[in-house]
């Protein structure tokens, strides 16, 4: 996979990141579950495609390049904390510090995913 798509990627999850952020905050808000047939489960498979894309040309990239301060085991929960997001999201009763916490890490890794790609 070329640097180019790999960015493409990385910017793809970091919007995913942020609409499960903004999906959570509407479901504390209103008190609803979001429908899983609806939202919930085309939601997360998108994002599990993306996820399982990123990750291994991520892997690659970073096993190859050694960028200061990203290492494949931060790649690696990152993907497997999106997931986690794109589920969490549509339930309110998800515990907000911990969901909050989860999409902090996700944006900080991708961003500086996002700055070696574009040092390098």
């Amino acid at each position: 996979m070329q640097i180019n798509e790999l960015r493409i990627l990385t910017e793809k999850l970091l919007q995913f990141n942020e609409d499960a952020h903004k999906s959570f905050l509407h479901c504390r808000e209103t008190g609803e579950k979001g429908d899983f047939y609806k939202e919930v489960k085309p939601f997360a498979d998108k994002m599990r495609d993306h996820c399982e894309q990123w990750e291994s040309a991520a892997m690659e990239w970073v096993r190859n390049n050694k960028p200061k301060n990203l290492h494949p085991m931060q790649l690696k929960n990152t993907a497997e904390n999106l997931q986690m997001v794109s589920v969490r999201a549509f339930f309110p009763d998800t515990s907000l510090k911990r969901f909050n916490s989860h999409i902090q890490s996700n944006d900080f890794i991708l961003r500086r995913m996002l700055e070696s790609l574009g040092a390098s």
